[in-house]
């Protein structure tokens, strides 16, 4: 899907994603253990990290599209520092119990006004951005990466476990530093095509 992004485009990501559901079918009969779970599960990992990993190439193509890739980076890694501590200090109202037990209402404000904040300071350096679209980026990345750290909890939640791995120590795995940045990028794209 990368490679689609960087040679192609948004089309050939179509063509691969709908590529994508044969080729892991095709793969499946090679070893039939895992059967419709399997492919499910690899499916969901192509579309789920393949896509979002495409529009970080596709927002990297555009005119600033690194800075515009480091302003996503500092407004989700802002926010979800903010939602940590603001949960810490001022925490009481769960937000998804079921899905995060210690994710709180108060720490998820927290964190959309830290990432906001993130990406209009980010964008005082940047000639290029106004402040106005600072804020509207800031905004849309603190809505949409707070969905991603969830959905990511959930999925952990549902295979019975607390990290995806243990590259970053105590912190877990790379999916458990990356999962809002994979909704975000996302977002950041669409968003910044619709102020351009």
């Amino acid at each position: 899907l990368m490679v689609a992004a960087d040679i192609g485009g948004r089309a050939d990501i179509l063509l691969v994603l709908a590529l994508a559901v044969p080729v892991t079918f095709a793969l499946t009969l090679l070893q039939p253990r895992g059967g419709a779970p399997a492919i499910a599960v690899t499916l969901l990992g192509v579309s789920w990290i393949g896509v979002a990993l495409a529009h970080a190439v596709l927002l990297r193509e555009l005119p600033d599209g690194r800075d515009l890739i480091i302003n996503v980076m500092v407004g989700t890694f802002v926010g979800d520092t903010g939602a940590y501590l603001g949960g810490r200090m001022f925490g009481r109202t769960p937000l998804a119990p079921s899905i995060s037990p210690n994710k709180t209402v108060e720490g998820l404000l927290i964190g959309m006004v830290a990432a906001v904040a993130g990406v209009w300071f980010a964008g005082l350096f940047e000639d290029w951005l106004s402040g106005t679209d600072a804020l509207i980026l800031g905004a849309a990345i603190a809505l949409v990466a707070p969905v991603g750290d969830l959905f990511e909890s959930y999925l952990k939640r549902d295979a019975g476990t607390k990290d995806t791995g243990v590259v970053f120590g105590a912190h877990g795995g790379a999916l458990d530093r990356l999962d809002a940045l994979f909704f975000s990028v996302v977002a950041t794209y669409y968003v910044w095509q619709a102020l351009a």
